[in-house]
């Protein structure tokens, strides 16, 4: 069996993740022999964490704070000097290191970051934008770079690339490509980073000073979010911390790397002590992004194609493929919300989004009754809850919504019990009908040894259940003059787990098409907690959320065990973490296979759900992922999509997509699965 250290599925950079660290190295005002050991402590340090390209503040060598030292010639000498002893200590160890100095040319001064990488100077690029305003002074010392393309600068008796139009790539990793800008750069109405990554940058990098006051490190952060999410692309931040001249400022040594707008990590500020901050960027997630946006390729040729004429620096990168784990945060449940400062507001959002949606359809259609079908499972909960609010802010009666139970033979006292006392306690129109002698006779009339008495509980015996509660909802509303809500969701529609056409996959509106069994769940405890309904409402639905996920159309065993639908297409909250990376990243399924295996490995590591129960913290295992993996592979390419190309409305609730063939997935109903699993079986080791 392959392990860790032999199967290439194990390395990060087999997935095109490139691993990124900010360094707050130490400092001392103008010492460039002590800055300079700094630096390569810190490249030793992040050598042996495996980080692929290291990031400096601006003017590390020389510190930035030294005002009109930066003009004396034996400052600028030793700048030179001390850069060939970090380029050469540079020759052993792993990081691409982004360092920022002083440096000469043709009799200017410009502030400079520097590029290094295995023993080799590679490039250089100036600092565009200077700010010449109130505590700054930057044009008394340096001259700009806006208009420094396709030259070149002597360094230390070598030649090597200089000018704004730069970006670095390394040949033997895919997507490792990054761009530079310095400090002010990104303040700048119009930054040079986004043409470097309109060039093809993945990652942009910022070599900042910036002296710290009070609310500029929101600042930052929203420039660096701003960038990321903009670009389509990484971003790391790095601001120069404690050591440099407070004369007459402060330096809070901030370090940060967004990825496509999400934080992925940020240093501890006001810290004594170097430090490193390590994210693992995702490169094929942001050149997914970039294929799938089109307004980022039309961007790219509106700036004159910056890929045709920016000067694309290679290097050999010479990474040691090996398992270094994964250091970024990777959401176990990707579309629940996660923001503990906007939960509530979060959870607002996804179910007004839902509300307001059949509030609309209502207005538009005045429909006598809303008719749904209750079961006492999660889904159709949901779809009243819904329903209710809806009816609610309309100013209309709930008794419009025409609720119906209707046991089969599988149906448990549990489930219809609480079906009932969700609709006593909404105060709806509450009806049952037991649809068992409709399906005996139906099954009776096609000749299923079901009628004959034998216990047969196949895929006919099953939907012909589940196509008559559809049948007599239908009905139902047309004889009350109104129309069915749907309540199958997202993740029952990405694994083709409802019955087509006369079934659960049909209705008039489909409030729950949009949102998948894993943010029902969180959605309906929202409601509880924050008291949406009544007290006795939320009874019944904290029972309902303890319930086992079952369609009740197989009778329970022998032993009393009921049908579970986990047990037969895999644990929802896989399935919804499959879901998310596939349809709104693409990536394939060995890549997903990674980011699940890290997410899921270890219930002690990474973050849950905010107020997720302690006793359903689950892990997987390499081989269980892939199990199921596999089985979503099948399902959902190989042969459940034409029940999606076959709809009925209903609105997107989350940015993880849906799977409307009028929104976010169009694809064809007779594809098949074959590379999915290909990749799937090549790419993960069997375990």
């Amino acid at each position: 069996m392959a392990t860790s250290d032999t199967h290439p599925f194990y390395d990060l950079h087999t997935h095109g993740f490139v691993r990124v660290a900010t360094a707050t190295p130490k400092v001392r005002t103008a010492d460039v022999a002590y800055n300079a050991q700094g630096i390569i402590e810190q490249a030793e340090k992040a050598h042996a964490q495996g980080v692929d390209l290291l990031l400096y503040p601006e003017l590390s060598l020389s510190s930035y704070a030294i005002d009109d030292l930066h003009l004396q010639t034996a400052m600028l000498e030793a700048v030179e000097r001390h850069l060939a002893e970090i380029v050469t200590a540079s020759e052993d160890l792993s990081p691409a290191m982004v360092i920022g100095a002083p440096l000469r040319r043709n009799g200017r001064i410009y502030n400079c970051a520097i590029v290094i990488a295995r023993g080799r100077l590679l490039g250089v690029v100036p600092k565009s934008y200077l700010p010449n305003y109130r505590e700054f002074y930057e044009k008394r010392w340096f001259s700009h770079g806006r208009e420094c393309v396709g030259l070149e600068i002597a360094v230390g008796g070598e030649t090597v690339p200089f000018g704004t139009d730069l970006v670095f790539e390394a040949d033997d990793l895919p997507g490792f490509t990054f761009g530079i800008e310095i400090c002010e750069d990104f303040w700048s109405p119009n930054p040079p980073g986004t043409l470097a990554a309109l060039a093809g940058a993945t990652i942009l990098l910022n070599l900042s000073a910036s002296n710290i006051t009070i609310g500029k490190s929101d600042e930052r952060h929203m420039l660096t979010r701003a960038s990321s999410s903009r670009s389509v692309c990484a971003y790391a931040y790095s601001a120069s911390g404690y050591g440099e001249s407070t004369t007459d400022l402060a330096w809070d040594g901030q370090g940060m790397i967004y990825e496509l707008g999400d934080l992925l990590v940020e240093s501890v500020r006001f810290d004594l002590a170097p430090e490193l901050c390590v994210a693992d960027i995702d490169t094929r997630r942001i050149l997914a992004e970039r294929m799938r946006m089109q307004t980022w390729g039309d961007a790219a040729d509106a700036a004159g194609r910056p890929e045709d004429w920016y000067r694309r620096v290679r290097f050999e990168h010479g990474h040691a493929p090996k398992d270094i784990g994964l250091k970024r945060p990777v959401r176990r449940f990707p579309f629940v919300p996660n923001r503990k400062e906007k939960l509530d507001e979060d959870c607002y959002e996804a179910f007004n989004i839902q509300v307001d949606g059949l509030m609309r359809r209502i207005d538009a259609t005045r429909p006598n009754c809303l008719t749904i079908g209750i079961s006492g499972g999660l889904d159709s909960t949901h779809a009243l809850l819904v329903a209710a609010k809806a009816m609610d802010r309309l100013g209309r009666p709930r008794t419009d919504i025409r609720g119906y139970t209707m046991p089969g033979f599988a149906t448990s006292d549990g489930t219809k019990s609480n079906a009932w006392k969700l609709m006593e306690a909404f105060g709806i129109t509450a009806e049952e009908i037991d649809i068992r002698p409709t399906a005996r006779l139906m099954l009776e009339n096609i000749g299923h040894a079901f009628a004959d008495g034998e216990p047969v509980y196949d895929v006919t015996f099953e939907n012909v259940q589940a196509g008559l509660r559809t049948d007599y909802l239908f009905r139902l509303a047309g004889q009350h003059g109104g129309w069915v809500v749907g309540t199958g969701d997202l993740s029952e529609l990405a694994l083709g787990w409802c019955t087509y056409g006369v079934g659960d996959q049909m209705s008039h509106y489909g409030v729950n098409a949009g949102v998948p069994k894993t943010l029902i769940q969180y959605l309906i405890r929202w409601t509880t907690t924050t008291r949406q309904f009544d007290e006795g409402v939320d009874e019944v639905l904290l029972d309902i959320l303890d319930t086992e996920i079952s369609p009740e159309l197989v009778p329970a065993g022998e032993d009393g065990s009921i049908q579970s639908t986990q047990s037969i297409i895999g644990p929802y909250e896989l399935n919804d973490f499959f879901l998310h990376h596939v349809i709104r990243w693409g990536q394939s399924p060995s890549h997903v296979a990674f980011l699940a295996w890290h997410a899921w490995k270890d219930a002690e590591a990474g973050q849950w759900p905010i107020d997720f129960p302690e006793e359903a913290k689950n892990t997987y295992d390499l081989g269980t992922i892939a199990k199921w993996l596999e089985n979503f592979v099948k399902r959902f390419f190989g042969f459940s999509q034409f029940k999606r190309s076959a709809l009925p409305n209903g609105p997107k609730v989350s940015a993880g997509g849906a799977l409307s063939p009028r929104g976010d997935w169009r694809a064809p109903s007779d594809a098949v699965a074959d590379i999915w699993l290909e990749d799937l079986k090549r790419n993960v080791p069997e375990s």
